[in-house]
């Protein structure tokens, strides 16, 4: 756990989100910012800063979350699709220093 970290903090129950799935490693919860009718992260347990800084001992956590997303996706009511992002690095928009994917969906998306 990093100390300043929102994500982890989250993970710890020090500040509450409204999850949508919680397991051993993984922990899902709605954007506070959502950019779509639909719009959770899932977030590894472990502080892994972004993808950048994953290695090769987070292949299985990496799988879990792609395999979760279209799962939650599903729950959530998003039966047409979505659309995942991972923010790397300042320079790629992340925001919070912690690894996390976006799954948003549900209108107001255009392709890219």
């Amino acid at each position: 756990m990093s100390d300043n970290c929102v994500f982890c903090k989250i993970i710890a129950g020090e500040i509450p989100a409204r999850k949508v799935h919680e397991d051993s490693d993984l922990i899902a919860f709605n954007d506070i910012h959502p950019a779509a009718p639909v719009h959770f992260m899932i977030v590894p347990k472990e502080h892994i800063a972004s993808l950048e800084d994953a290695h090769a001992r987070h292949e299985m956590l990496l799988g879990r979350i792609l395999l979760l997303a279209p799962m939650l996706a599903r729950e959530q009511g998003l039966n047409d699709g979505f659309r995942t992002i991972i923010n790397t690095g300042k320079g790629g928009g992340q925001e919070v220093m912690h690894l996390h994917v976006h799954v948003i969906g549900g209108g107001g998306l255009h392709a890219m």
